[in-house]
């Protein structure tokens, strides 16, 4: 599609989790929650191949089930709470590599963004050649200001905790985004290079809020329920 580049998919589904037990294939409106992000990923015919990081045979199974490739499962030492996704896009591209697979491209797709749309993949991944970027990061804006946080110590004490030099009024502040975790796009010499996405022609694709949830603890469960029910919100699922 894209000047016959090969486009990778990477959807890591670490099979433990503390804040939300086995979160990836939880039962989200009826599906477990990595569907959501395997059939975006197909509906939006980006891709060359959509591979799943997984430690569980379980998830694989149903990853497989539901159109995606599990092609070797992930060794223990990337399967804790301490191993990075840097370093299990790194161990997947090797493998793959080892299977005579390469790719120009990646884009890793959390399965904790169940409300990421096809059209987000589609135009992230236009974005990404419309600036000849190296990298595209998806955001969204920020639900509140940072300059109406600060850290509090022990004593709790909120003297000083504004700057005073802080306008009041919400609509003359800056807007300010957060990372929202449903895209990361990359050039994979890129990846391989710096390991690290925002180091020279990185992009944000602006997502809304709507779409933005990333799914960590039983609340942003509720929440993501609650919104995949509407039928905005279900478009292209």
């Amino acid at each position: 599609m894209y000047n016959s580049k090969k486009i990778l998919a990477i959807i890591p589904a670490r099979s433990g989790s503390k804040g939300l037990k086995d979160k990836n294939i939880k039962k989200l409106s009826g599906k477990p929650m990595i569907y959501y992000t395997i059939e975006s990923a197909k509906k939006s015919g980006i891709f060359d191949d959509i591979i799943v990081s997984t430690d569980s045979q379980l998830y694989a199974d149903l990853a497989m089930q539901y159109g995606a490739s599990v092609p070797f499962l992930r060794p223990e030492y990337l399967s804790t709470d301490t191993a990075t996704t840097n370093e299990v896009i790194e161990y997947t591209i090797n493998k793959l590599e080892e299977l005579n697979k390469q790719y120009d491209y990646l884009m890793i797709l959390q399965p904790t963004s169940p409300l990421r749309q096809v059209e987000d993949i589609i135009k992230a991944t236009g974005l990404l050649f419309e600036k000849n970027a190296n990298s595209i990061i998806s955001v969204c804006e920020m639900e509140h200001s940072p300059l109406y946080a600060n850290t509090l110590g022990n004593s709790l004490s909120m003297d000083n905790f504004l700057d005073e030099n802080i306008k009041s009024r919400r609509q003359e502040l800056p807007k300010y985004y957060r990372l929202n975790g449903a895209i990361y796009l990359s050039k994979v010499d890129y990846f391989i290079k710096y390991r690290n996405l925002y180091k020279e022609k990185s992009y944000a694709y602006i997502m809304c809020k709507e779409r933005s949830i990333d799914i960590d603890d039983e609340i942003d469960f509720i929440m993501a329920e609650a919104l995949m029910k509407s039928k905005s919100i279900l478009n292209n699922k």
